[in-house]
């Protein structure tokens, strides 16, 4: 591929999964009883939380702990500030410590067709590909600290953690 016929590649970031801490103690069942779109997972000591705009879910301890995913970022994640007022709204008095995103899931097209065995072969022994178990090519890069889904229609997933 020459230098004229480069082709930029649009990334697109569809989900976002990160872990923190509110440094104080939730109790669930206020959250489930006063709290708009949540589910109360008693057996398991959980609740599940669902904003719509951004489309937020997240998973919530009584220890303080919460796991969120944000799907379709657009420009900035939006997860934090939205769920703190969700909270401090129910009364609990909310500082969040120990912010990490964990997953971030990314897409991107390739402007041509990739042939896999070919793909796996010339990239050994990093390439993992079993087409009667997955249609991709797994490409896990530890520089990046990601893992590449690379499909024959040109579709990457690409998977940091």
């Amino acid at each position: 591929m020459d230098a004229a016929s480069d082709v930029a590649l649009d990334i697109l970031i569809t989900n976002v999964a990160c872990v923190f801490r509110t440094r104080c103690h939730l109790k669930l069942r206020k959250i489930a009883l006063e709290g708009a779109n949540v589910i109360y997972k008693r057996d398991v000591g959980k609740v599940l939380m669902k904003l719509r705009k951004p489309r937020i879910t997240a998973t919530i301890w009584s220890s303080g702990k919460i796991i969120c995913t944000e799907k379709q970022v657009k420009k900035k994640l939006n997860l934090v500030p939205d769920l703190a007022r969700s909270l401090q709204e129910l009364g609990f008095r909310v500082i969040f410590t120990d912010f990490k995103v964990v997953n971030i899931l990314a897409v991107c097209n390739m402007p041509f067709e990739i042939r896999l065995p070919e793909f796996t072969k010339n990239n050994r022994p990093h390439a993992s590909y079993e087409p009667e178990l997955h249609p991709a090519v797994c490409y896990p890069t530890k520089s990046l600290r990601a893992a590449l889904q690379v499909f024959q229609q040109g579709v990457s997933h690409i998977q940091v953690t």
